[in-house]
């Protein structure tokens, strides 16, 4: 398959392929930190697609409350980033490589990419909210498999930025239930 838009990379450079686990310092298993970096790069993909639909939303939102909607979406993008951040950095403590570029993204991705229109903001807002509920879902399910492969670090962390994630969700909630945003384009 042709990649004309990556840039060639001496494989001399190269520290380790992508979607490989190696030992790590942790103590886990590679089986256990094989099956955590696969989940794991599961919630990444879904977060950066959350973030780069939730900043879009940001850029465009317009009308009568595009202020208070547009600050909470700003904020809200910040904080995926740093849950973004949070999870990277365990995939690579865990022996693996975080899944940063579209290839990955495609094969990981527990949501579709929405398409680059710009939409009324209740739609926007709709499209947001599934895809924080999506990921509330499976880091849900991620939380249980770090508890039965006996990784508490990877559980906890989860846990901490699941709730970031369902306290964002029900923010956006609260601006669906108002039917005065069918009025803001």
């Amino acid at each position: 398959m042709s990649t004309p838009h990556l840039r060639p990379v001496d494989s001399g450079h190269v520290r380790q392929a992508w979607d490989t686990v190696v030992e790590n310092a942790l103590g886990l298993d590679r089986p256990v930190a094989e099956r955590l970096v696969a989940a794991l790069n599961d919630d990444l993909s879904g977060l950066y697609l959350l973030f780069n639909q939730v900043r879009k939303h940001y850029w465009l939102v317009t009308g009568a409350e595009a202020g208070p909607v547009g600050d909470t979406l700003r904020d809200a993008a910040d904080r995926l980033t740093a849950v973004t951040d949070d999870l990277a950095i365990r995939v690579h403590a865990l022996g693996g490589v975080p899944v940063c570029g579209p290839m990955g993204m495609r094969q990981h991705a527990p949501m579709e990419i929405e398409a680059p229109h710009r939409y009324d903001v209740r739609s926007s807002l709709e499209r947001d909210y599934e895809g924080y509920v999506t990921l509330c879902v499976q880091f849900r399910e991620h939380v249980a498999l770090a508890d039965r492969l006996g990784d508490t670090g990877t559980n906890d962390l989860l846990r901490g930025h699941l709730l970031t994630l369902e306290r964002d969700a029900d923010t956006l909630a609260r601006y669906l239930a108002d039917d005065a945003l069918r009025e803001l384009d």
